[in-house]
């Protein structure tokens, strides 16, 4: 059994995850725009949509990070072409079609009686099926508005709860988005043709979470591999046993621990992988969303406080991590006023004992991040340090270096 250094793993997680390193073709040429979203999407296996837009939403961020020139607009005609669809993942996500048929389990499971969200409305849920399937492709706002005035998503009209639950039970799927806005058509006439709509059993099922999960992760416990996602904690396990037993899954020791691995997992190690670059990540991002499992690997603990009261936040409403190198350096609190083109950067937290060489490796990061939501001009309002006190005239030098 081979055992890995904490760097060693990092580096290995860091380069399954498509961090510093663009996707390459077959040809191992590097891809860019809409080709390298796709080639992102089925190397991660999913990438979690998220409705916060304080920034760019943490679809298009996430890809971003890993596809040179990416713009928003390669995800919509992913959508559109029917090479990527909606669904859930352990959150709502974009996946790639060809996994189209590991998402029927939990649609079945749903259709069947288990609970999503919200109860059924059977007799409204047939009627907005019938619309559809003659009018075409419809959105919420397309059906009878509610007039009374609502505070949340746990407000919603009748019908929208009526075609999440069509949706989320497979009856529907989306379409397209206009602006944020779903557009639901009949699966039948969302899925391309010759698409694979075939159930698999659980243990297929299961080894496809497995291996779907170390593809993108490199490296990983049993407890990882259904995160979130109910009743298949013993499964897994069994299967992790099974894979393991029969040659298709490796262990490798990290902190005397074992870890699962595919196969020539430690190949990696032969690859280069920058230790300067800076990546401004989301939170929503694949490479900290389980975050016990961050803080093992990274030392680096994390929670989005977009939840938390605003009196006891410490670092701010979506502060986003910042990852330097193979290891994380802080955290910055970010607000895009499109008003006037400014990024403010509300609380800029540093968590390195080198702070000057690390804004200095920052600064064309946040001027491709600038540009990428639109940003004419930074505002930074605060700078803090978990190593060192700053004062005054430091934190004006530190602005300065990001000016």
């Amino acid at each position: 059994m081979d055992t890995l250094s904490p760097d060693q793993a990092r580096k290995i997680v860091l380069l399954s995850q498509g961090i510093h390193k663009q996707p390459l073709s077959a040809d191992g040429k590097k891809q860019r725009g809409k080709s390298a979203a796709l080639s992102a999407i089925e190397q991660l296996g999913y990438i979690q949509l998220d409705s916060i837009s304080v920034v760019q939403r943490a679809h298009h961020h996430s890809l971003w990070n890993r596809v040179g020139s990416y713009q928003p607009n390669h995800l919509d005609q992913l959508l559109k072409d029917k090479q990527v669809f909606e669904y859930w993942s352990h959150a709502a996500a974009y996946l790639p079609m060809h996994d189209y048929r590991f998402s029927l389990p939990r649609k079945q499971a749903i259709a069947g009686g288990d609970k999503h969200w919200f109860d059924k409305d059977d007799k409204l849920m047939q009627e907005i099926v019938q619309r559809i399937t003659v009018e075409g492709p419809l959105q919420a706002r397309d059906f009878e508005q509610d007039t009374e005035k609502k505070s949340g998503w746990w407000d919603w009209k009748p019908a929208k709860k009526a075609l999440e639950q069509l949706f989320i039970q497979g009856e529907l799927m989306v379409a397209e988005r206009q602006g944020f806005q779903k557009v639901y058509d009949l699966t039948e006439r969302v899925l391309p043709a010759g698409i694979d709509t075939s159930t698999p059993d659980n243990e297929e099922y299961c080894q496809h979470l497995i291996t779907r999960f170390l593809t993108a992760n490199g490296i990983a416990k049993a407890e990882h591999f259904g995160y979130l996602l109910k009743g298949i904690k013993t499964p897994i396990k069994k299967q992790c046993e099974q894979m393991f037993a029969n040659g298709q899954l490796i262990k490798v020791q990290l902190n005397q621990q074992d870890h699962y691995a595919l196969p020539g997992v430690t190949d990696l190690l032969n690859q280069s992988l920058s230790r300067t670059k800076v990546k401004i990540l989301s939170p929503f991002d694949n490479l900290l969303i389980q975050r016990k499992r961050t803080k093992e690997l990274f030392d680096y603990d994390y929670q989005i406080e977009c939840y938390v009261p605003a009196d006891k936040r410490r670092y701010g409403y979506f502060s986003l991590p910042l990852l330097w190198g193979q290891r994380f350096a802080g955290r910055m609190d970010a607000k895009m006023d499109r008003k006037t083109g400014t990024l403010k950067l509300v609380h800029l937290h540093i968590e390195t004992n080198k702070a000057e060489a690390f804004l200095v490796a920052l600064k064309p990061t946040l001027t491709a991040f600038m540009a990428f939501n639109d940003a004419q001009q930074l505002q930074i309002e605060r700078i803090s340090s978990s190593v060192e006190t700053f004062n005054q005239s430091t934190v004006a030098h530190l602005c300065g270096l990001l000016a």
